[in-house]
Formats: C-alpha cells, structure tokens, sequence
C-alpha cells in the first residue's frame, strides 16, 4: 500500500534533505545562487561598474532577494519545528540574508550587507558531508574556550602597558609632537607594539625615540604569547580525543582520531564521541 506524501514532505525532503539527489541539486544550485548574489553586491559596490550597470545590478538583486525570501518561508512552512528553524544558526544567517534588502528601503546603503549571504556557504559542510572537517572546527572552538581565562589575563596585562607607555609618550612629547591626548597616545602604542606601524604620529625627541624603540621590543616579545597559549590548548584537546577513542573489544585506548581498526585486536573501532 502506498503512503501518499503531502506537499509540505516534499518540499522539506528537497529543501532540508541532502539524503535525495533533488536535494543535493537543490543545496549546490543554492550556494551557486548565493556565490552569484555576493558577487553581484561586490561589483555594486564598484563605482565604475555601478554608473554603467547600476540599473541592472539593482534589479539583480531584488531578484535574488525575493528568491531567498521565497526559500526561507518554505522553509519555514516545511519544517516540522519551525520555531525551532528559525532561532538555529542557520535560520538567522538565512533571514539576515534578506533583511538588509528591505532595510535599505528605509536606509539607504544597507544593501551592502547583503554579503552576510556568503554565510549561507557553509551550507556546503552538509552537503558534501564533511563531518570530519566539523570535527575539527569543534576542536578549534574548545581550544579558544579553554583558553579564554589565559587570553584575557594577557591581553589585560596588554593593555596596562600600552596605558604606561602611551602616559609616557604623552609626557614626553607632548601635543606640539602629535601627542595631543592620554588616549591618543594609547593608540600610538597600541598601533607600535603590534607591528603595525602607521606613522601618523612619530616621536621627535630622543627621549621618546627610546620609549618607542622599548615599545617596539616589547611588542616583538609578547606577540608570540597569544599563539603558544591557543597551540598548547590544541595539543591538549588533540590528546584528550585521541586517548580518549576505546576499542569495545580489547579495551585499548590511544587511537588516532581518524583511525577505523584497533592497533591491537584490529576490529572497526567505534565513531568518534567528537
């Protein structure tokens, strides 16, 4: 007996699924629509290109706008949650997508940040189902977690020292140089201890040539800091999945992350908890 399946299925199985080849052709077809659309925002934004396809562009867009629009209320009348759909990640990448289009008619210029659309992409990981590469991403993201305190604690000690040099800057030279404010100098230091170098103010006195030539020691000294905290947090989390892989037959733990077979009794070795 066959089970006739109702609109709403049929669309959520060609809209959310990526188990059918309609739904596969449908995701690939959206990210080439959705890479077009930046595309055509980016030209927009050309002013050369805009003063001869102005008109064009324009219309373009609308046309990608209403398309998206069109989407996100199927998929929102597909979804067996739709609540739930909506306040995901991926709901509000896809109503941000098409908000600014209205917006602009309101505010004019808020059509550029119709580029959150390129957000949409990462529709692609399911896809072509890159479980691994989420895998880890999400090693990544309990890195910088782990490490949040240490980083905060760094960048406090940052800070303290570009207010100690930019005070010192600021009594050194003084606005006739370019220092005219506590702040501003901050930003001279901050500016010069990240290598970064605009030379919008430059210190003119030998005294201050000193303090920056320490500002800019310091910064070579301490640029190095934030990257060995995140990769030993790495290494931590990349040993914790690898001990923590165990064979259901023997027991044994130790595996490689992407390991399929034991080391030991070379039965297939369970998924990865992470």
């Amino acid at each position: 007996m066959m089970v006739e399946v109702s609109l709403r299925e049929k669309i959520y199985r060609v809209i959310f699924g990526t188990d059918t080849p309609a739904g596969q052709y449908f995701d690939i077809a959206l990210i080439y629509l959705i890479l077009l659309s930046v595309l055509a925002i980016i030209l927009d934004s050309i002013e050369v290109v805009n003063s001869h396809y102005g008109f064009w562009l324009f219309r373009l867009e609308w046309f990608f706008t209403l398309l998206f629009s069109v989407e996100y209320l199927a998929r929102i009348y597909s979804s067996p949650k739709p609540l739930r759909y909506i306040f995901s990640f991926y709901g509000l990448v896809d109503l941000l997508s098409v908000l600014p289009s209205y917006l602009a008619l309101f505010f004019p210029g808020a059509n550029y940040w119709l580029v959150i659309r390129l957000l949409r992409v990462l529709r692609i990981f399911r896809v072509l189902k890159l479980v691994r590469y989420l895998s880890e991403a999400n090693v990544l993201l309990r890195s910088m977690y782990a490490s949040r305190r240490k980083i905060f604690v760094f960048f406090t000690a940052v800070l303290v020292l570009c207010v100690i040099f930019g005070s010192l800057m600021f009594f050194v030279e003084g606005p006739e140089n370019g220092f005219t404010s506590i702040p501003r100098s901050i930003y001279w230091t901050i500016v010069t201890i990240t290598t970064v170098g605009y030379g919008d103010i430059t210190p003119q006195t030998a005294m201050g040539q000193v303090i920056a030539t320490l500002a800019m020691l310091t910064g070579y000294s301490i640029i190095a800091i934030p990257t060995g905290i995140f990769t030993a947090e790495i290494a931590r989390e990349i040993h914790t999945e690898t001990s923590n892989r165990r064979c259901n037959v023997c027991e044994r733990t130790g595996h490689h992350p992407e390991a399929e077979y034991c080391y030991h009794c070379g039965v297939t070795l369970p998924d990865s908890a992470i």
